[in-house]
């Protein structure tokens, strides 16, 4: 089995000189010079064939270490994914919907508490959920927009990344455990095929405090990339997952290559792959594309 490793720093902060990646092709006794993907910003580098995965993976982190470099190793065949599924919140966009909702009404610091621990894996998602949702009880729908207008974020890399891979064919989904009032418009700002979350329950123009049963969460999520791997006829070495909460383990565990964005630590350490200093091109570097494949973002 033929392994790749590549190298990826931030497009806004390149980090990769010839000097490292020298450096990493001896560690890596790698056959040939760096296929630079990227100038400053990514690299391939074929491994040495005494060298598994693991082995090589450690071996670069700890060349590395202090640099804003993410690394990955990976087999060379079936690079390139034909199906991205990604989490929304604190991945495709900077912030928690849910945080920036309760700001609204002075709570952003109360449910963001229970947000961070919810993510991090320490407390049950659905639960956490209905308790949040239920502070919001009487906002006005309204505030949404406002939301979106005035706080919201796109990922710096997301709309490359969508764009890219549907480009070259891939088809792209977004799986939230928020809600369809955000997923919706954010979907169609960064151009995925799809989008799934959950139902504020509204009245009277105001939130009611509910969102509509059955909660989306981590086995929703799993069960979209799993029936449309079915529907698409794909391989599951075709898929990409990316994510950054606990509710996104089950997604990441089932796809080809699952990548923690910027991920809490419990859901870094389970990934295939981690994302800690690029933006969202890395998982097009991952894949083996070059600059000048990649879409503007």
């Amino acid at each position: 089995m033929t392994l790749v490793a590549t190298l990826v720093s931030n497009p806004a902060a390149p980090a990769l000189d010839a000097a490292l990646l020298a450096e990493a092709r001896s560690r890596l006794t790698a056959p040939a010079a760096a296929d630079v993907l990227a100038e400053g910003v990514a690299a391939d580098l074929a491994v040495g064939a005494g060298l598994d995965a693991e082995a090589a993976e450690a071996a670069l982190r700890d060349l590395v270490a202090g640099r804003p470099l993410d690394v990955f190793v990976q087999p060379r065949a079936r690079r390139r994914k034909r199906l991205l599924i990604a989490d929304m919140d604190s991945t495709m966009i900077q912030q928690e919907c849910i945080d920036e909702l309760a700001a609204e009404l002075g709570l952003k610091d109360h449910i963001a508490a229970i947000t961070e621990r919810a993510m991090r894996g320490e407390i049950e998602f659905e639960p956490a959920l209905r308790e949040r949702v239920a502070l919001l009880k009487g906002l006005p729908v309204d505030a949404v927009q406002t939301v979106l207008d005035s706080r919201i974020r796109l990922t710096p890399g997301a709309r490359a990344l969508v764009h890219t891979m549907k480009q070259h064919g891939a088809y792209c989904a977004l799986v939230s455990g928020g809600f369809t009032l955000f997923t919706a418009p954010i979907a169609a700002q960064i151009g995925f095929d799809e989008n799934q979350a959950n139902r504020l329950l509204i009245q009277d123009g105001r939130l009611t405090g509910e969102v509509e049963e059955p909660i989306l969460g981590r086995l929703a999520k799993r069960e979209r990339l799993e029936h449309l791997v079915a529907e698409k006829g794909l391989d599951y070495a075709e898929t990409l997952a990316v994510g950054d909460g606990a509710n996104d383990l089950a997604m990441l565990d089932r796809a080809g290559l699952g990548v923690a964005f910027r991920a809490k630590p419990k859901v870094a350490e389970a990934a295939d792959a981690r994302v800690d200093h690029g933006d969202l091109t890395a998982l097009l570097y991952l894949q083996g594309y070059r600059a000048n494949q990649i879409a503007p973002d």
